[in-house]
């Protein structure tokens, strides 16, 4: 079993059968075998449908799902983190039992990850027998990347604290965890973005933040995710988070939210597959659970092995809900529909008349399940866009299905009857991308 320098895995999934690479364990010259024998004696089966690689420095492509590293190779958490993806695993093997020891140290609940496996002995074969004593040895641990994020660091969004907790029963022994942010990450956050803000505006909107506005979303999501499991038929259940467990404050808010984890991976889809099950999985969320995601973007899809999923309810509602009757809720969806990234797409699409279809332009700025089909049909037409992709979905801008989907995609947006669209729901698109498969069979 060998695995594939990291270098050479950019737009292509690749498993752990891949060539092998020349970077040494300790100067030994058993760097190579050590990391192929510990990847199939210890990780074949779970690698198996997964993207691996080897540790290599200034790497390239997509990150992947299992990272190995020996001596040689970056090892360090902060060299490795942005190699693999959320809830990857890192494995480094050496022949120095104490550095070993040392690095694995660094993984111990530290820079975004836990340590999975101890400092652990592997003996390499000899003439196919492991033989205790007299072949060369090494020691490997494991270490899981749990954070979306490392610690002190900050994305451009206002978000919730999500981690990977190891959780007992659950598929791959880990459960989404997603809680309040703290007071004083909330503070600084704003302070990093509003440097200008007095102190006493930075508090008073760090405690509307942490003591209503993200319990109050969270609790809306965990009842969002509650109808989806009762209202979706099998197999989209499967597709979208279930609610595994909630712990709320004093007046009832859920402050702390676990899910399952819908783990990326799987088998690599075409381009017109990923279109047809995001659509599939879109329809299913309108007609019959009633719910509209309204944040749709590529961050907050996911490819897994049973096929293409939504996450990330927080900003969801349901279809025909009446947000007026809550002030807080009309002026907290209000100003997500002001300042959404997908509401600012279309605000500018609008203006340079790359979106007419009616459907489209009379629900800008507004809470309605139109924006989450103007937004699949963005999608869908670049599914890349999300580099987590690349090796998942097989796009090719010049091939016909391409040109196929950016065909419909122009139709869906831009319509010859901009008063009558042909396309108007998500169950349309699904029509159309079923057309563009039956013709491309045919042809």
């Amino acid at each position: 079993m060998r695995i594939p320098s990291l270098t050479r895995t950019s737009g292509k999934r690749r498993d752990a059968s891949g060539p092998a690479v020349s970077a040494g364990a300790g100067g030994t010259g058993y760097g190579d075998r050590f990391i192929d024998a510990v990847a199939k004696h210890r990780y074949q089966q779970q690698t198996n449908g997964f993207l691996s690689a080897r540790s290599a420095p200034g790497h390239t492509g997509a990150p992947v799902d299992f990272l190995f590293a020996a001596r040689s190779d970056p090892k360090l958490p902060d060299e490795v983190f942005g190699m693999l993806q959320w809830g990857g695993l890192f494995v480094y093997v050496d022949t120095d039992q104490t550095r070993a020891t040392r690095i694995a140290q660094d993984y111990d609940g530290k820079r975004g990850f836990i340590l999975e496996t101890q400092p652990t002995r592997l003996w390499l074969s000899r003439l196919g027998l492991r033989l205790p004593g007299l072949a060369p040895r090494a020691f490997y641990f494991a270490a899981r990347k749990v954070g979306l994020i490392q610690p002190g660091q900050f994305t451009e969004r206002f978000t919730y604290q999500v981690e990977l907790m190891p959780t007992k029963g659950t598929e791959f022994g880990y459960a989404v965890c997603k809680q309040v942010p703290t007071h004083a990450d909330v503070s600084y956050r704003l302070r990093q973005r509003f440097p200008d803000l007095p102190d006493d505006e930075i508090e008073t909107r760090t405690h509307k933040l942490v003591d209503s506005v993200f319990p109050m979303f969270l609790t809306r999501e965990a009842a969002i995710l509650k109808i989806l499991q009762t209202q979706m038929p099998k197999p989209y259940d499967q597709l979208v988070p279930k609610v595994l467990g909630v712990q709320k404050d004093e007046q009832g808010f859920v402050r702390r939210l676990a899910m399952n984890w819908l783990r990326t991976g799987g088998p690599r889809l075409t381009q017109l597959e990923f279109a047809r099950q995001s659509a599939q999985l879109l329809t299913v969320l309108h007609e019959q659970a009633q719910v509209m995601h309204l944040d749709l973007r590529l961050d907050n899809f996911v490819l897994t092995p049973r096929g293409v999923g939504f996450v990330d309810f927080g900003s969801s509602a349901r279809i025909g809900e009446d947000l007026a009757q809550s002030p807080m809720l009309t002026s907290l969806f209000g100003e997500m529909m002001r300042t959404s990234k997908i509401q600012r797409m279309l605000g500018r699409m609008l203006d340079k008349g790359q979106v007419t279809n009616q459907s489209f332009t009379c629900v800008h700025r507004k809470a309605d399940k139109a924006i989450d089909t103007f937004y699949l049909a963005v999608q869908i037409n670049k599914p890349t866009h999300n580099p987590q992709f690349s090796h998942l979905v097989e796009y090719d801008p010049h091939s016909d299905q391409a040109q196929a989907v950016s065909s419909l995609t122009a139709a869906v947006l831009r319509p010859k009857d901009q008063a009558n669209p042909q396309f108007r729901s998500a169950k349309d698109i699904l029509r159309g991308i079923d057309r563009i498969h039956r013709r491309l069979n045919t042809d």
